[in-house]
């Protein structure tokens, strides 16, 4: 009899939640919220129920007793751990409330594939933190016909191409109390087309910028959608289909940045060049997006980390960062000149320190790494956040509307003035791959 009243609970809030739209998860072992779905340490997810932990951590269920049902109960683990929802494309709200009666809790939350949404939330015994983030939920279809992205056999493992939200809480004491999602349609959507400089990628040590932006802007305003890939220059990723799929996502309003540059340099063949085949492939980005109501923004290529005997960088990426500035000019589009801020900010650094931001370690840093890693375009997370932090910067200095948006709590940024690597914080996630993306 027990077993079916607890079922009955659980079918009772699976219709509530869809009746209202949204999706309500109170997370521990004590008396379940109304409204809310029970989720338990060995609720793990299937296909069938749709929601549940991802099975590598242990977790522990930990429940303190007390009137708020919401609030006397968490899940946590010595580990970094996953929760997913199976969910349709779109983006939407995620509100978490963390916190513990008897002790302190320390909570990092990523998205997806290692996306900040929440930098280390810190309260004491007896306090609570409700945190609030924008994620954007795709998968490879193209809305409105029977094509698909077409991806590479290593994105068949990325969770941004599944079809549901995987949460990571992370950090030295994560306790979650609860979880909700909700459907949010009124987002301004920033769609970002780029390469292994700009996607989220799947593992540490490596990072991109991409994936630390979605951080820095207020929840409920703007969904950060990724849609760059290691290795892509302009056609290829015309010819993946990955700018149809943005474009059939793309609403009046929305943004899409746009930043290639390393691996079309590569390219040879008649007609191939920065002031031709480049060009022209900008300018197609730029109209289609037009077409759609949508704001392009170009964006220059960030150096690769490669300095001269005097400590100043050397330009390896020719005239493609030009011909950016060249097509702005002419399209009369918004430009974040990351190329020049890069360079104040690897000087900045110099060839020592810069090396910090970059992949570059000695052997066995991480685990199954019996080489050293010496990585000169890819960055680690702490590089990619101070390369996002000039991407930030470079839309507070274009007055774009979007700017309007960034958390009021985020200061400017000077590009000669770095962050202290000492203050950073990245708990690492669970996954590592120490094979190098694809591009250069």
């Amino acid at each position: 009899m027990k077993h079916f009243i607890a079922l009955l609970a659980c079918l009772t809030s699976l219709l509530l939640n869809a009746q209202t739209n949204a999706w309500r998860f109170d997370l521990g072992t004590g008396p379940t919220a109304a409204g809310y779905t029970a989720v338990g340490p060995t609720t793990f997810y299937n296909e069938q129920t749709g929601y549940g932990f991802e099975r590598g951590a242990d977790l522990i269920a930990t429940d303190r007793g007390g009137k708020d049902a919401l609030r006397s109960d968490f899940i946590t683990s010595d580990l970094p751990f996953q929760f997913s929802v199976k969910l349709p494309e779109g983006n939407y709200n995620v509100t978490v409330i963390l916190g513990d009666a008897d002790s302190v809790t320390v909570a990092t939350i990523r998205a997806e594939c290692r996306r900040m949404m929440v930098q280390q939330v810190t309260t004491k015994k007896g306090k609570f933190a409700t945190v609030s983030f924008t994620v954007h939920v795709r998968d490879s279809l193209i809305q409105g016909t029977n094509r698909k992205v077409r991806l590479k056999p290593r994105e068949l493992n990325y969770l941004h191409w599944d079809n549901k939200l995987t949460l990571e809480f992370n950090d030295a004491r994560p306790k979650v109390c609860a979880v909700e999602i909700t459907p949010v349609q009124d987002a301004i959507t920033v769609f970002l087309a780029g390469n292994s400089t700009v996607v989220d990628q799947a593992e540490e040590p490596y990072a991109a910028w991409g994936q630390m932006i979605p951080a820095f802007f207020q929840p409920g305003k703007v969904a950060i959608a990724n849609y760059a890939e290691s290795g892509e220059a302009l056609n290829s990723f015309l010819s993946a289909r990955r700018l149809e799929k943005v474009l059939s996502l793309m609403k009046p309003g929305d943004y899409l940045f746009i930043e290639f540059g390393h691996n079309d340099q590569k390219q040879k063949g008649e007609g191939i060049g920065p002031f031709t085949s480049y060009k022209r492939d900008l300018k197609f980005f730029i109209d289609e997006t037009r077409k759609k109501g949508g704001i392009p923004v170009l964006v220059t290529s960030m150096h690769r980390r490669n300095f001269d005997s005097t400590g100043k960088v050397i330009n390896t990426l020719g005239d493609y960062p030009a011909a950016v500035r060249q097509t702005a000019a002419e399209e009369k589009v918004a430009l974040i000149d990351l190329n020049n801020m890069s360079k104040t900010l690897y000087e900045a650094w110099g060839p020592d320190k810069s090396q910090l931001a970059f992949v570059i370690y000695p052997a066995r840093t991480f685990p199954g790494q019996e080489k050293e890693l010496k990585d000169n375009t890819h960055f680690n997370p702490y590089g990619a956040y101070e390369i996002a932090r000039c991407i930030v910067q470079g839309i507070k200095d274009n007055k774009l509307d979007l700017a309007r948006y960034i958390k009021k709590d985020v200061r400017s940024f000077n590009p000669a003035k770095p962050d202290d690597i000492r203050k950073w914080h990245w708990p690492l996630s669970p996954r590592m791959n120490v094979a190098k993306p694809d591009g250069n």
